[in-house]
């Protein structure tokens, strides 16, 4: 893609697990460690990141050019999200290949400007988005948001799947509310249970990039605008994030990274 030089999509398989959360952190948190980054929302039915990213209703992309347009930027990272183009009242009542068109538009006619990163917050499901975006560029890599519970890794586990399907390297696992922490006392509880996301890990034979809390802060700082990373930049969550972000870019770095070819002849 113009004007992008790796691609990261951030899927789960299934709907609130916290992988819109996950995006916009883990975004800032690449951009955080001196990178040019950017998000497009792919979840067209029901897009998020305007408001997670704080930008106001009614604030539309400018035009570049014939059927061209320059993505929205906060919090130092450009975006894109049918959000800024609807009304975010009016729901998208589209069959399949109309949204699949759209976001194929979204991701071919938006001008990114020099971003060594592009996440991609993947809507749920394996459908007609996660094949748009399979065949039209190349991703560099996946990232999957579960939850430790039974239920959320049934569905982590066909994203997973997809993805070797298409050729898409699934860098790794991320554990979201893996512990509920009382804002009270401090006590910690997983209530959703335990190691779901190392049991994905290994079955895969994939790394678990990091695991997140569940915690009423990071909740009120995504839907205030001001996710956590920019919220609580030195706290433990903003950290946790900042790691994940360098493993990562680690990763992707090192797919290419192979030694030179030596030959002898006479």
């Amino acid at each position: 893609m113009e004007g992008v030089k790796h691609i990261v999509a951030v899927a789960s398989g299934k709907g609130g697990v916290g992988k819109s959360t996950v995006t916009v952190n883990l975004a800032l948190a690449m951009a955080a460690e001196g990178y040019r980054v950017g998000i497009l929302d792919a979840d067209i039915y029901g897009p998020s990141q305007a408001q997670m990213l704080g930008v106001g209703e009614g604030v539309r992309p400018q035009s570049a050019g014939e059927n061209r347009f320059k993505p929205l930027e906060a919090h130092g990272i450009q975006a894109m999200s049918m959000a800024f183009l609807v009304d975010i009242r009016e729901p998208m009542v589209w069959r399949g290949p109309m949204v699949a068109g759209a976001f194929q538009q979204m991701l071919t006619q938006t001008v990114w400007d020099d971003l060594d990163y592009l996440f991609i917050d993947m809507p749920p499901g394996t459908g007609d988005i996660q094949l748009t975006l399979a065949q039209k560029v190349p991703v560099d890599g996946a990232v999957i948001v579960t939850t430790p519970q039974d239920i959320a890794l049934l569905d982590a586990r066909k994203g997973i799947e997809m993805f070797r399907k298409v050729n898409v390297p699934v860098l790794g696992v991320v554990e979201n509310m893996s512990l509920h922490i009382c804002s009270n006392c401090g006590h910690s509880e997983p209530i959703f249970g335990e190691g779901g996301g190392e049991r994905i890990a290994q079955e895969y034979e994939t790394q678990v990039l990091g695991r997140l809390p569940l915690t009423l802060s990071i909740r009120e700082q995504v839907d205030g605008g001001r996710p956590t990373v920019v919220a609580e930049p030195e706290g433990e969550v903003a950290t946790n994030f900042r790691n994940m972000a360098r493993q990562v870019a680690d990763q992707i770095s090192g797919q290419g990274a192979e030694g030179p070819e030596i030959s002898f002849s006479e």
